[in-house]
């Protein structure tokens, strides 16, 4: 098995996003994703030579979720830029956004809110595959505080990385860039 980084320049020219910016994050990725494969041919080369029970296939495997949610979240990341930013009124996504909220406003704010917290991370709106229902949360890093279960809807990056080049330290200016290029249509389409 191995994985191809996708091809994502449909989001170069982004208003509030310079090309710098989201070029160093195409390699950041491709080095995710190149990993990501790098890691299933030394974990399955320890596996079939009997080395599975080694310290360093423990290791491997716990390198190998940093690197395939730092694919993988990226592509989700990069998935949902380049929309106008105006919300789907009508939509099936809209309507749970203000169930779990009040009103989309409501639940903008708590997204802002969430990443303007202290620290490096993802922001990611799911949806409980269970019950339907849909909510905002932090995770630290790329391998821990995923929610089982859950599938994620909107996903924005809050490391440094994906801000510093063309905001500094002003997080809340990359925030408002983020809200103004998000594509509704392809949020919508992750709802299961």
């Amino acid at each position: 098995m191995s994985y191809t980084a996708q091809d994502f320049s449909k989001i170069l020219g982004m208003d509030g996003f310079s090309d710098t910016l989201i070029n160093n994050h195409f390699t950041l990725y491709q080095g995710y994703v190149k990993n990501t494969n790098k890691l299933i041919e030394l974990i399955d080369g320890l596996a079939k030579s009997g080395k599975s029970d080694k310290p360093e296939y423990a290791e491997l495997q716990r390198r190998f979720a940093f690197e395939w949610n730092g694919m993988r979240l990226h592509e989700y990341y990069f998935g949902n830029l380049k929309g106008n930013g105006q919300p789907v009124s009508s939509g099936k996504l809209e309507r749970k956004l203000i169930d779990a909220c009040g009103s989309h406003e409501a639940w903008e704010a708590d997204f802002r809110a969430t990443g303007a917290l202290r620290g490096v991370g993802w922001v990611i709106l799911y949806e409980d595959l269970q019950t339907g229902q849909v909510f905002n949360a932090w995770i630290n890093l790329h391998e821990s505080g995923h929610l089982a279960g859950c599938q994620p809807i909107l996903v924005m990056d809050v490391w440094e990385h994906a801000f510093m080049v063309d905001y500094g330290l002003k997080r809340a200016d990359y925030i408002n860039a983020f809200f103004r290029n998000i594509d509704w249509k392809v949020c919508e389409s992750r709802l299961k």
